[in-house]
């Protein structure tokens, strides 16, 4: 639901979401990708740049698995999901984040001295205790704590999404009025080809592996909602981050820039090259510069519902997707700077 719908006191719960959403943002940047190259570096193995043409749309991804990358899903809505949800998004009693749940999982690594508060966002150890099991499997939860009016914590780990691609797919099929009734009403190969506009949809090859697939299936799922959700997935395989949310998608990699580059974007933004250095350089190697490329998509025509909702054909040959602003970010610690807008893509 749009902010201009909301009650004031629901508008005011989305904006901390979002104030809370750029702290997150931050961190899973750095942990993902700042984090990610500094692990290649304690290896001396070179970091496997992301080429460029695979952050285009459609484009297809070597299935390569990098061990030293960073790899995780992190749910974050904005309300609490209703236990009747439980049925698709497994969270229950046993995987909550609890002193007894950990020290059975041996995740958290000074369980011992375990605070329940540390969960809540607001606190200063939210972070450690969300690094600590960002490499469990399936996904973390992130929602609204029901005896507060406004407070958000890490309620759940080792969450599993099962709802079935199929009911994704028919879902978003129906939405964008590509069928009326059910997946398999125009036959087979019908149905194949919109399962596979799902992955189109959300950004991803059609042979992703479990955290992108599940990230994905997610992402539909809560559409349901009036609340939003935030999705953020980081594979060892893309070497990218993810980011799904109400607005659409968007993906942050790691790249390396020339000489040249720096000293035309820091003329773009009006700063010094030492600046420009200081703030959006994550690394140097030998003349290049390692920074972080920030690329957000929109949907086209074809994956918007239909005008006056009336039922349509799928061309699965016409792109679900487009390319709409490329950023080189600042450093995940940087306040004072903006994103500069650089396009590399279609170079």
């Amino acid at each position: 639901m749009q902010r201009e719908c909301l009650s004031r006191d629901a508008r005011l719960r989305r904006s901390y979401y979002q104030v809370l959403r750029d702290e997150l943002d931050q961190f899973v940047i750095g942990y993902s990708l700042v984090g990610s190259y500094n692990n290649f570096l304690r290896l001396r193995t070179p970091y496997p740049f992301v080429e460029l043409r695979e952050l285009k749309p459609r484009a297809r991804i070597p299935s390569v698995e990098f061990d030293a990358q960073n790899s995780f899903l992190i749910i974050f809505s904005e309300d609490c999901i209703d236990k009747k949800h439980k049925k698709y998004i497994r969270y229950f009693d046993a995987n909550k984040t609890t002193k007894t749940n950990l020290l059975r999982h041996k995740y958290f690594p000074d369980v011992e001295n375990f605070n329940r508060n540390f969960k809540y966002f607001e606190t200063s150890e939210f972070f450690s205790l969300l690094r600590s099991l960002l490499p469990v499997d399936y996904a973390l939860l992130i929602q609204r704590n029901q005896r507060m009016k406004v407070q958000y914590a890490l309620t759940h780990f080792h969450v599993r999404v099962d709802w079935p691609i199929a009911d994704a797919s028919e879902n978003l099929a129906k939405e964008l009025r590509y069928i009326s009734k059910d997946l398999y009403e125009k036959g087979d190969s019908y149905a194949e080809n919109l399962q596979k506009k799902l992955f189109e949809y959300y950004g991803v090859p059609v042979m992703s592996g479990g955290r992108r697939t599940a990230a994905i299936v997610a992402a539909q799922y809560f559409r349901q909602f009036d609340a939003i959700t935030t999705i953020y997935v980081s594979s060892s395989e893309s070497r990218n981050l993810l980011r799904i949310d109400e607005k659409g998608i968007s993906k942050s990699v790691l790249v390396k820039l020339s000489v040249g580059q720096v000293k035309f974007l820091s003329d773009l933004a009006q700063i010094s090259q030492n600046s420009f250095t200081k703030n959006y350089v994550i690394a140097r190697q030998r003349k290049s510069y390692v920074c972080i490329l920030n690329v957000r998509y929109d949907r086209t025509s074809h994956s918007l519902p239909s005008e006056g909702g009336r039922l349509r054909e799928l061309n699965f040959d016409t792109n679900w997707l487009t390319v709409a602003e490329e950023h080189i970010l600042p450093k995940p610690s940087v306040t004072r700077y903006a994103p500069i807008p650089y396009k590399m893509i279609y170079v």
